[in-house]
């Protein structure tokens, strides 16, 4: 999830662009607006389609959606503790749910349903959404920093395990128990996100200079690369390649860095034998020796390939896909832009820009501009970290939300499409055999 964000000296973003988010498999694309939200099909490089435009509600902060089905979970500025969760195809809300404070995130996949407040997470059975579990009293995060396995046969659930330090708490939601703590970070973290079997755990700190990855669930560090030395930066996003060979991370820095994951085996430097890899071989023999906070860093790999963004400061998110058989790199800016580069898989080295789509005509630009002029504008959400986006509103959400709010349970069950309520069984969101959409 991306929040808008300017640049003091640079490029503004459209005014009524707040958030945008990729759907599990990175075919569709997300973007919450002031007026609502939209969907677009990124399964083509050359075009950028409008699959479809929400405006059941304003001032989106976040909108997720599930695969490619036509269910689809907004949240609102005006209404930041209420989940609306809708069809968009048939254009009814199957629910809807009201929590104890502003939700910060959500995450889905084909089981379960996540939502994340600053102290607490709740979790529901997608099918019905049913809530199966209230996580309180969790670590302040209030960033909504969190992830959800896309796999849904494991559902595992990442969530930071302290609000000092960069320990992550893995957590099973299928079977509704935790099954390990990584100390990942000696700062705390600042993004996390899953591989698409859920064997893979990549995280960053708030310094993001180190991005790590672990093996999930027994947490062990498989790989560390280094981002950079010269200057703290705020990882705005991290994101595996389908394949888990690449992972991408992004910033509010102008760079994208693309890591690939894979080992230095002994046998394929004897072939090649490269001042390098020599060296390397010189590397490997002192780490024997050396204490262990030195040879960790002989290990640390850098970047395999990378993306110069014409922008600096603006939020964006990044993911790698394969479009119309070729791996891709995509960038969603809050400059109102969806930018797609090629990615050579054997050699790397600079990313080349191959297209660019706006997401917002200057028409809606431009009444953007007119209302700016008319109107007082509402102060703009804070910066917030690439998993959560949340907005907080300068006063506090009306109370009236919290009515038949419950300790045990957290969540207020709203109004119901009258189908869903009163199912005998779980309740079928399935159309044209789209929902859930199971496959390999």
């Amino acid at each position: 999830m991306m929040e808008s964000q300017d640049a003091p000296d640079g490029p503004v973003a459209p005014r009524g662009f707040i958030c945008a988010s990729f759907n599990q498999d990175t075919t569709s694309l997300s973007v919450g607006t002031k007026t609502g939200y939209r969907l677009f099909s990124v399964t083509a490089v050359d075009k950028l389609d409008c699959i479809h435009e929400g405006v059941e509600c304003t001032d989106v902060y976040i909108v997720e959606r599930l695969f490619s089905s036509s269910l689809v979970v907004v949240v609102s500025l005006s209404m930041p503790r209420r989940m609306n969760v809708y069809h968009f195809k048939k254009g009814t809300e199957i629910c809807n749910y009201s929590y104890s404070n502003n939700i910060l995130s959500v995450r889905l996949n084909r089981q379960r349903l996540v939502v994340c407040l600053e102290e607490s997470i709740y979790i529901h059975n997608i099918k019905d959404m049913k809530l199966l579990k209230t996580l309180l009293n969790t670590p302040t995060n209030p960033s909504g920093l969190c992830a959800l396995s896309v796999n849904h046969s494991n559902s595992y659930l990442a969530y930071p395990g302290s609000a000092t330090i960069g320990e992550i708490t893995v957590y099973d939601a299928n079977n509704l128990s935790t099954l390990t703590l990584i100390q990942a970070h000696d700062s705390p973290l600042a993004a996390i996100t899953f591989n698409a079997s859920g064997s893979k755990l990549a995280s960053a700190s708030e310094k993001g200079t180190v991005i790590r990855v672990f093996s999930v669930p027994e947490g062990q560090r498989l790989f560390e690369f280094r981002r950079g030395m010269k200057r703290y930066v705020s990882i705005s996003s991290l994101s595996f390649s389908a394949d888990a060979q690449f992972l991408c991370a992004s910033s509010n820095t102008e760079t994208v860095h693309i890591f690939k994951l894979e080992q230095h085996s002994p046998s394929q430097e004897e072939e090649s034998p490269t001042w390098s890899a020599y060296v390397g071989k010189m590397f490997t023999a002192a780490s024997t020796y050396l204490p262990a906070q030195v040879s960790d860093m002989m290990h640390q790999d850098r970047a395999f390939a990378t993306v110069r963004l014409n922008m600096f400061g603006l939020r964006n998110i990044c993911a790698l896909a394969t479009i119309q058989k070729l791996p891709r790199l995509l960038v969603a800016s809050s400059d109102g832009y969806l930018y797609i580069y090629n990615v050579d898989p054997q050699d790397g080295g600079e990313c080349v820009l191959v297209q660019k789509h706006r997401l917002f005509d200057s028409s809606e630009e431009q009444v953007e501009e007119n209302e700016e002029k008319t109107e007082d504008v509402s102060p703009q959400p804070a910066s917030q970290s690439y998993a959560a986006t949340v907005a907080l509103p300068s006063t506090p959400p009306s109370s009236t939300a919290l009515m038949g709010y419950s300790e045990d349970g957290g969540a207020q069950k709203g109004e119901v499409i009258p189908e869903h309520e009163f199912a005998e069984g779980p309740v079928c969101l399935d159309d044209e055999n789209e929902f859930p959409p199971v496959g390999n």
